[in-house]
């Protein structure tokens, strides 16, 4: 499989700037022949523009995923929407509750087809308006793709390795982590994404954002890390797609030869 992280510059409130360059990495990395492209955390608002959500809230079939959608099926490539701020009261179907905003993330198929939604489960809390302004989410995130089981998480959601544990044991052997993670906790970043590898025997790609929002500097450094922790590809703090082959196939002849890393029960 070949996977590219779209580790696009956002700026925030600026969705139509921000819709445009999401589409012109999927487009890039169509051109590259990649398989999978993933986009960072609520990509077309900007994850600190809390005071934006409200009125940048949209449903499941709101114009940006709608754009992403027929972009997926226009390039024939399986597209991660890394996340948008969700209005669940014009959401049809289950949801965590009838209203308020979540952090989702979206999965489409080469023909644009939604095949998986994921709402953040675990929201920040401290200085951050996250936690008081969005709905925690409730499901797995994993979806079948190429012969291969993707599991869905985000960012702060790698500090709790429980939820990392139940999507290795629903079969996923490549988990995709869009992120706004901040530049102060660069080695927290590095460390849990490796950690979080390691433990599950899978691989895990981390899909970061790029620019600053008033005082909020993201890290950028998104990378893809295999089922040892070693990072193949990885990108600095400047917009960028890096495009890696992978084969999380062989997680499974992994697991096998080292079952107590991965059974939990052992």
């Amino acid at each position: 499989m070949i996977l590219a992280l779209a580790q696009i510059a956002i700026e925030g409130g600026d969705v139509e700037s921000n819709r445009k360059r999401a589409a012109d990495a999927i487009e890039s990395a169509a051109a590259r022949d990649a398989d999978l492209v993933a986009l960072p955390e609520i990509f077309n608002v900007g994850y600190f523009a809390f005071e934006t959500y409200q009125r940048n809230a949209e449903a499941l079939d709101g114009p940006t995923l709608t754009r992403i959608s027929d972009l997926a099926d226009e390039h024939d490539i399986g597209v991660l929407a890394g996340s948008i701020v969700e209005d669940l009261s014009l959401t049809d179907g289950e949801t965590p509750a009838e209203e308020g905003l979540a952090n989702t993330s979206v999965f489409f198929d080469r023909d644009g087809n939604r095949r998986a939604v994921y709402r953040k489960h675990h929201l920040f809390g401290y200085e951050s308006a996250e936690a008081e302004m969005l709905v925690p989410g409730e499901s797995l995130g994993i979806v079948e793709f190429e012969d291969v089981t993707l599991g869905m998480t985000t960012c702060y959601d790698l500090r709790f390795p429980e939820l990392y544990r139940d999507i290795a044991e629903a079969g996923a052997t490549l988990v995709l982590v869009p992120s706004a993670w901040p530049y102060p906790r660069v080695e927290h970043w590095q460390v849990l994404s490796r950690a979080r590898a390691i433990e599950n025997q899978c691989f895990l790609a981390t899909i970061n954002g790029s620019g600053s929002y008033e005082d909020a500097t993201l890290l950028g450094r998104s990378t893809v890390y295999d089922p040892w922790g070693t990072a193949l590809a990885s990108t600095g703090d400047e917009p960028e797609l890096v495009v890696r082959d992978i084969d999380p196939t062989r997680v499974s002849k992994i697991r096998e030869e080292f079952p107590a890393w991965h059974d939990r029960r052992r």
